[in-house]
């Protein structure tokens, strides 16, 4: 109850306040109307003005926003599109790049069986010929021995017909 007495008494001196002011200031309460009347009745159309240009800039802000989106959306769009189309072309580089490492590596491989065979084939055909050198070897030392045993053990010096015979018959004992 006290806070109450205390507001009016508060709102009471604001009053006499205000109107001390105004009595000082030479405020007329009918000119005051007046120039509040003319003011408004002057400065609306330009107030309404500045009103409608401020409403127009926001609107066309608003629309250059939605524009801006748009065109960010489409950006997006062809960013993604540009990404795909590249994740397509490097995966069929990649599966391209595969083929040919697997056709290079059946190449090289044929390359690498022929290249053994031949190697097998020379192998081969030097063993037979060292075989065939070998025999030859063989039967020559062999005739040149069994002409040898027999001149010993028969004592007697063989002509070079009898040692030519009996090198022949050792060859077709040994071919046998």
């Amino acid at each position: 109850m006290q806070s109450f007495v205390l507001l009016a008494g508060i709102g009471s001196d604001l009053a006499d306040t205000g109107a001390r002011i105004a009595t000082d200031f030479g405020l007329s309460w009918p000119f005051f109307i007046a120039q509040c009347l003319s003011f408004s009745i002057v400065a609306y159309h330009p107030i309404q003005r500045v009103l409608e240009d401020r409403k127009r800039r926001i609107a066309e802000g608003l629309t250059n926003a939605d524009k801006i989106k748009d065109e960010l959306a489409k950006t997006e769009a062809a960013r993604r599109e540009v990404l795909d189309k590249t994740a397509a072309q490097a995966n069929q580089i990649i599966e391209e790049a595969r083929t040919a490492a697997a056709r290079v590596l059946e190449t090289e491989s044929q390359k690498a069986i022929a290249t053994a065979e031949q190697i097998i084939t020379k192998a081969r055909e030097a063993a037979e010929a060292d075989h065939a050198r070998m025999l030859a070897e063989l039967k020559r030392e062999v005739g040149r021995l069994v002409v040898e045993t027999t001149a010993r053990v028969s004592g007697k010096v063989l002509t070079l017909n009898d040692q030519s015979r009996l090198i022949e018959e050792t060859n077709k004992q040994v071919a046998a």
